[in-house]
């Protein structure tokens, strides 16, 4: 078992104070938005085993089976197949889209053929591998996932009273209900974009004054002036995650973080096609390809089972559980045979003989045994083999 020292990434979005409190440190005044716990390659964890630091992803390339089990292997390659996170949303993230398996291979095999350099700005998929995440909250945490009902985005929309949205209610009454959402979204990104700006200047005056159930518009507008995403996001269910709550978000669902501290657990792959809320290339056409237009109420998630609270999601990839360890409770033994990132978000817990604070982390490899004791919360992150 080894102990992480973890990369912190500095995007603009990011809070500069919630990672620094969590983890007892002073803050530096700089965003900081998200810690890696993991072996992606952009920041990937660093142990030392007693001949210096290495990057965890060196260390799984040289003996796979051993550090990730020959399941797990055969199951997902010779890699690390979840990136762990700590998330902190000081401002809204992009109003984002990841594909499916299927369409990721395809995207990236059309791109790698006609010759899109890796680091394009116009560049949508950067592997060939689906993303599907969960989020789970550490403090109250708000964001936009899957779409309204078309009549309940409809009447959102029109009580703004601003009358260059009224074609888009029109819209909306059409059937049947995703046609009339593509045809929606389609039209807000599409639209000419001076004229955009001058119905997102009325959105924000409106929801300024409205308030309520518009405040989080409100925000956006403040952070994104003139931007088509939000008008866009209003299209999407609004939710609020309280401290233990997660969300799963799979293929094709339109989402956006807009505050808060969570722990994100994700297939380890970086593509994103971005609708909104991002000076960043939006590519409409491949979004509306990848898009899932079905309606449907955000499904927030709460632990199940005694001892190890378990997230239960579709996917097997990733498995993301908690243990909040009670004062004078028994020690918990992990099941071995996949390798396994821990995380403590609260307490004194102890994993094995390594004593933890809230933000430090482990790599346990697929053989080894351990077990949790003390009092605190840790959080695990594992694979389903």
């Amino acid at each position: 078992m080894d102990r992480l020292t973890n990369t912190i990434r500095p995007y603009a979005w990011g809070s500069t104070t919630a990672i620094p409190q969590l983890l007892g440190v002073d803050p530096t005044g700089e965003p900081q938005a998200e810690m890696w716990m993991g072996a992606h390659p952009g920041a990937p964890s660093r142990l030392d085993r007693g001949d210096g630091e290495r990057a965890l992803s060196d260390v799984i390339a040289a003996d796979p089976e051993t550090e990730l089990g020959a399941a797990a292997v055969a199951r997902f390659g010779p890699r690390l197949p979840f990136l762990l996170k700590i998330l902190a949303a000081g401002a809204p993230l992009s109003l984002q889209v990841h594909p499916d398996r299927a369409q990721a291979r395809a995207g990236f095999e059309d791109e790698e053929r006609r010759g899109v350099p890796m680091d394009a700005a116009h560049r949508n998929y950067k592997d060939p591998n689906h993303k599907p995440e969960m989020i789970c909250a550490l403090t109250p945490f708000d964001g936009l996932c899957g779409f309204r009902p078309p009549l309940e985005a409809a009447e959102l929309i029109e009580g703004l009273g601003v009358d260059s949205l009224k074609p888009y209610v029109d819209l909306l009454h059409a059937h049947p209900e995703e046609a009339a959402l593509r045809e929606v979204l389609t039209a807000v990104l599409s639209a000419d974009r001076a004229e955009m700006a001058h119905t997102v200047a009325e959105v924000e005056a409106a929801a300024d004054r409205l308030g309520g159930r518009y405040a989080p518009y409100a925000s956006l507008v403040h952070h994104f002036p003139g931007d088509p995403g939000v008008v866009a996001a209003m299209l999407l269910n609004h939710f609020r995650l309280q401290p233990g709550e997660a969300l799963f978000l799979g293929a094709g669902v339109p989402h956006a973080y807009i505050q808060g501290l969570g722990v994100e657990l994700l297939a380890n792959s970086d593509n994103v096609l971005r609708a909104g809320l991002t000076p960043k290339h939006v590519d409409v056409p491949e979004l509306l390809k990848i898009t899932n237009f079905e309606p449907g109420d955000p499904k927030v998630l709460r632990p199940e089972g005694n001892g190890e609270e378990v997230y239960e999601a579709p996917i097997d990839e990733f498995r993301l559980s908690r243990f909040v360890l009670a004062p004078g409770g028994a020690s918990r033994a992990l099941p071995e045979g996949t390798p396994q990132v821990l995380l403590c978000t609260a307490g004194s817990p102890r994993a094995g003989e390594l004593a933890l604070a809230p933000g430090q982390s482990v790599f346990v490899p697929a053989g080894e045994k351990v077990e949790l004791s003390g009092t605190g919360t840790v959080f695990r992150a594992t694979v389903v083999v």
